[in-house]
């Protein structure tokens, strides 16, 4: 070892500071822990409510009213089951996702988990490490990105004595540094507890659901009490009145439960815990549950050519002399840079394997590459400094036999001198080319069909890429990209040139860093949802801006750190089953909102009519019991609709949840509404008892509503075929075997007019809701 690097602590060092509590295994856990489940999942807005109306049911002893709050335990418990064996998998790929890290203890390089480093370590940082602690350089110059901590992009130069910020990522060079924080004094540590750690949820579905909450909160307590008061108020007798406090609270109560979706949050959440799972157990890590929402939502994807496209597995293929020097004197110049470099990206593995490492030369002012720059430098002493990196950015004009390398697909290298001192802050200026060294990356084998597949389902593909556009065009060509043709070279661009070309562009090449969150972040600005598959540290800029960001298993540490997925047998064809697991949640969840959401629109209507009733000269009360609407929620809403949430499809995701939910829901509500009116007026008139009357709007609701059941089963299939008939048929053999419970008839019991009547306006119902159907659709294709 490097006599200036530091021996690091000897062992009994490193177990005394570990007995003292001075290690880095203090970590704000990113995933809930039990109690934050059992609580996310017991005390929300929809449970309060729904308890507080248990509570007021129990108190006038209506107790089989309150029986809905059985099927709220069952949802809380359900919810935390299966949120705890989510978690259960997601914390088993996260250990497969850490890297350990390297340091020195008794003179001698050891790879132990960030969580063992003690202060005082010595610890050693190649580039594209994330800074595991706060450390003070010790030996070596580094380039940092502190993107992550900061939010400025720029490239900070940490030499010797420099501080170095937890969370940071090293760009370039290699560094030894000394812990001087741990645990809960790190400063990465201290932004994650003032942020609370947990991320903003974006999710169209949740955030429907509260606006859905906002507002019949609002409307809930007022209604609430105007209905209960005009209940209690009602001095005579009539279909639709009660006279104790009983019935008042009991028809107020059924009111408001009405107008809560209650089933609909638990679904969502059951729905995306699922798909974690199942996307478990094909080795994909979701670190961001709603991530899965928006993949359904992704209609632009931006690829990385290096890791993503291709293998990542990069290998020379072999090197041509370019210029008057010798091939003995190449490989002494060559040799002895590597020996001095410190680079241990892909490409510098390859072209270490390949050639080998020398002392023939003294070497010092080493320039380390990075993204940024795509070179690298070393002054060699009776040599010059020599250059290494990519040819369009270290020749004005770049040779035939490097063009034609590069139009097959290679990845070129220009190896060159140059009498100029070079610093980092400067460029390598009248390079003399000395060889060119010639890489190959193979494609992925599933990457054409990938391709192919996730053009065909709208999904606008791009390529990104450091790399010659030239190079990424052949590579791409080979890989069955279909635009391989339409690339341009942005190192010449500024921003506002690159934002105008981003539209009509498939590939860029030589991007640097900051102009690939440049492209992200235009696109986004179109209104595109974008994702982004990446695998170094020259993406996490764009990675932090994509609306997802998809990182493979073999990038570097830190991309995996902030990446929503990390695929992590790092297959690219896993990116189609993530797609597929999204659009399965959300587009079921679209047909499950149809259903939903007709009990809230209805109820809401219903509530609006018995508040106004007094206007013209009666008064009328909600016409449904809590114990009905509960029978309803769990047959006809419950039961297909977690059947058809675990349903495979695949189709892409039209529309906005809430608006393309409630337009569906709006005519069964409509004629559930209209039906409820019309029976109020004709039932007294045809002389019905209040059960016959209540008992034909109970029947109607749920066929009504049972609609949209057969609706979001088609096409038919046999499963579907099973939920119709079960729906239905369970709808009215719980009703003819519970008819004391839920207060109504069974249908057989309807003497011939009455049952006359059910059946014309159902048939009405049907006419009425295929004429809505066939109107819309025409309207559609005009």
């Amino acid at each position: 070892m490097n006599k200036s690097i530091p021996n690091g602590l000897t062992s009994a060092e490193v177990k005394t500071r570990q007995l003292e509590g001075l290690d880095n295994s203090f970590k704000v856990d990113s995933s809930k822990s039990t109690w934050d489940i059992i609580r996310g999942n017991t005390f929300t807005l929809f449970n309060a409510v729904n308890t507080f109306i248990a509570i007021c049911l129990l108190a006038v002893g209506s107790y089989s009213n309150a029986l809905f709050m059985v099927f709220i335990l069952n949802n809380i418990v359900v919810g935390i089951f299966v949120e705890l064996r989510a978690r259960n998998i997601v914390d088993k790929l996260m250990i497969l996702n850490k890297d350990p890290i390297c340091v020195i203890r008794d003179g001698k390089e050891v790879h132990i988990s960030p969580d063992e480093i003690v202060l005082g370590d010595i610890i050693k940082l190649p580039t594209g490490v994330q800074v595991p602690s706060d450390a003070i350089v010790k030996h070596g110059t580094v380039e940092a990105n502190e993107a992550l901590l900061t939010g400025e992009s720029d490239l900070i130069i940490k030499r010797s004595g420099s501080h170095l910020l937890s969370g940071s990522v090293i760009t370039s060079g290699q560094c030894y540094a000394e812990v001087e924080h741990v645990g809960k004094d790190n400063y990465s540590t201290k932004l994650a507890i003032e942020a609370k750690v947990f991320k903003p949820i974006t999710s169209e579905l949740l955030s429907s659901l509260k606006t859905i909450t906002k507002f019949t909160s609002r409307i809930v307590l007022p209604l609430g009490v105007i209905l209960l008061l005009e209940s209690l108020l009602i001095k005579f007798a009539g279909v639709f009145t009660h006279d104790n406090v009983q019935a008042s609270v009991v028809s107020t109560a059924s009111a408001i439960l009405g107008m809560l979706p209650k089933g609909m949050a638990v679904l969502i959440v059951i729905s995306l815990i699922m798909a974690i799972i199942k996307l478990g157990r094909k080795k994909v890590l979701v670190q961001d549950m709603y991530s899965i929402e928006t993949m359904a939502y992704v209609n632009t994807l931006c690829l990385d050519k290096t890791g993503t496209i291709t293998e990542g597995k990069m290998k020379v293929k072999g090197f041509k002399l370019l210029g008057s020097s010798s091939e003995k004197q190449f490989l002494s110049m060559l040799g002895s840079y590597l020996h001095f470099d410190t680079d241990n990206s892909g490409t510098m593995q390859a072209v270490r394997k390949y050639f080998k490492e020398n002392r023939n030369h003294k070497g010092d002012k080493l320039v380390s590459f990075s993204s940024d720059r795509k070179w690298s430098s070393l002054r060699l002493k009776d040599v010059g400094t020599v250059v290494l990196g990519a040819p369009g950015r270290l020749l004005d004009k770049v040779p035939a036999e490097i063009e034609d390398a590069q139009s097959k697909g290679a990845r070129v290298l220009l190896f060159g001198v140059t009498d100029q001192n070079i610093t980092i802050s400067s460029k390598p200026k009248n390079v003399k080319p000395i060889a060119m060294i010639e890489l190959e990356d193979p494609i992925r084998k599933d990457a054409d069909k990938t391709l192919k597949y996730l053009s065909s389902q709208g999904v606008d593909l791009k390529i990104i890429s450091g790399d010659n556009p030239t190079t990424v065009s052949a590579i791409a060509r080979s890989a069955g990209f279909a635009n391989y043709d339409n690339f341009i070279d942005t190192s010449t661009l500024t921003d506002e040139e690159l934002r105008k070309k981003v539209s009509s562009t498939a590939i860029f090449g030589r991007v640097t860093p900051q102009q690939k969150k440049v492209i992200i972040t235009h696109l986004k600005s179109l209104g595109r949802t974008v994702a982004m598959t990446g695998d170094g540290v020259n993406d996490i800029l764009a990675l932090r801006e994509a609306d997802l960001s998809i990182v493979m298993a073999t990038g570097d540490s830190a991309t995996k750190q902030i990446a929503n997925l990390v695929l992590l047998e790092s297959k690219f064809n896993d990116i189609p089953d993530v797609l597929f697991e999204a659009r399965r949640v959300v587009n079921n969840m679209f047909r499950a909102g149809s259903i939903f959401f007709i009990k809230t629109i209805y109820s809401f209507f219903l509530v609006i009519l018995c508040a106004l009733s007094p206007l013209t000269g009666s008064v009328a009360v909600f016409p449904f019991v809590a114990i009905q609407i509960t029978m309803l929620d769990q047959i006809i809403e419950g039961w297909p609709s977690f059947w058809l949430a675990l349903e495979s499809d695949r189709r892409p995701v039209v529309g906005n949840f809430l608006k393309t939910s409630l337009l569906r829901s709006l005519p069964n509500a409509i004629l559930i509404a209209a039906c409820v009116v019309f029976l109020h007026f004709f039932g007294p008139v045809q002389g019905w008892s209040q059960i016959d009357t209540a008992t034909v709007m109970y029947y109607l609701l749920g066929c009504i509503t049972a609609m949209n059941v057969v609706k979001s089963c088609l096409p038919l299939n046999k499963l579907h075929i099973f939920l119709i008939i079960t729906t239905i048929g369970g709808f009215f053999l719980g009703a003819a075997i519970l008819k004391n419970l839920i207060h109504v008839t069974a249908i057989y019991e309807f003497s011939g007019p009455i049952l006359g009547v059910f059946f014309a306006m159902l048939a009405a119902c049907i006419i009425l809701r295929l004429l809505w159907n066939r109107f819309f659709e025409h309207k559609r294709n005009l």
